[in-house]
């Protein structure tokens, strides 16, 4: 197929894949989080003013937050101005727009994520090529079962043992926040990843380390070895390349336990980004704020799955197989 082919049918995969996933996730969670909220027991008016608050002022503020509307009427307001404005409108604390609140602390979230990313990938693929080199070995087994151990454990927990001991007692890195040093904000956010990816490598290690063994069995290995391939450039350019898929797909599903682990973390080490937000939205009512936050998570959730498509597709040339309509006779 000639490039300018395999770039349209890459182009054409992903349009399609966002067209069927990024919609239909975004309408679902649009209602869903704003019925919920609403729903919950309480009224914002009175939680952002207090129970001082007399009821005028409580009957005041909810006119002016379109809140004594009827229920459809706010939804479709709210609905108009996520086209229009791609908001959720203003914070009802913050008195901000929760675009500009998010963007403001999207870098701190998403730089944990990077490095949670990164650490997971370090950390999980050797152990799965060795756990899979040294089947139902000592080594394979306590691969296998050790990140299991720490699989059952809180996030919350996780980041503060780290705490304890690698910035209490060994003072390598800052119990909480973010510093101004030279290697700020990166070294704040160590740990937090740490504690984040702890949840994503057993699975990923599982995954990978089934996938290489079918590998390893495959005919196509035999003939490769018989025809005295280095055995490194076996194990890396066809066994691993050919059992990434796979993986590589449950890890864009993980993607979304990172964002959440990220999301409790930041609370732990009390880093001033989206998860804060977050906490600090939902005990003050502060409903158009979580409603931004979740639609925001699942929309990049639904890019990391899109981008991770494009990924497998470079890998495994299968997967770009032109649709049956776009294949000429």
């Amino acid at each position: 197929m000639p490039p300018f082919r395999h770039f349209a049918v890459m182009v054409w995969r992903v349009l399609r894949r966002a067209l069927s996933r990024v919609v239909p996730v975004a309408v679902g969670v649009v209602v869903i989080v704003f019925f919920l909220l609403r729903l919950v027991p309480g009224d914002p008016a009175r939680a952002v003013l207090g129970d001082t608050a007399t009821q005028e002022s409580v009957d005041a503020l909810r006119a002016q937050l379109g809140l004594d509307l009827p229920l459809w009427k706010q939804f479709v307001d709210f609905v108009l101005q996520l086209v229009t404005r791609f908001d959720t409108g203003d914070s009802l604390v913050y008195h901000e727009s929760t675009r500009v609140l998010i963007a403001e602390r999207a870098p701190l979230s998403l730089g944990i994520v990077a490095i949670a990313v990164i650490v997971t990938l370090l950390v999980a693929i050797p152990l799965a090529v060795i756990a899979a080199s040294h089947k139902d070995g000592p080594l394979d087994h306590l691969i296998r079962v050790v990140p299991t151990v720490g699989l059952g454990m809180p996030t919350f927990w996780i980041g503060l043992l780290l705490i304890i001991v690698f910035a209490v007692t060994l003072k390598w890195f800052p119990v909480g926040g973010v510093g101004t040093g030279a290697l700020e904000p990166w070294r704040s956010f160590v740990l937090p990843a740490i504690a984040v990816s702890f949840a994503a490598v057993p699975p990923l290690v599982r995954s990978l380390r089934a996938q290489l063994l079918d590998v390893m069995d495959a005919d196509f290995v035999t003939t490769l070895r018989a025809a005295h391939i280095p055995e490194r450039r076996i194990q890396f350019r066809h066994i691993l390349r050919n059992a990434a898929v796979p993986s590589l797909n449950l890890f864009g599903v993980n993607v979304a336990y990172l964002i959440g682990g990220t999301l409790v973390v930041e609370k732990v080490f009390a880093i001033n980004g989206v998860g804060m937000l977050l906490f600090n939205s939902i005990s003050s009512r502060d409903f158009p704020v979580v409603q931004g936050v979740a639609l925001y998570c699942a929309i990049f959730v639904v890019v990391i799955t899109l981008a991770v498509d494009a990924i497998s597709a470079v890998i495994d040339p299968r997967l770009r197989a032109a649709p049956s309509h776009l294949v000429t006779a």
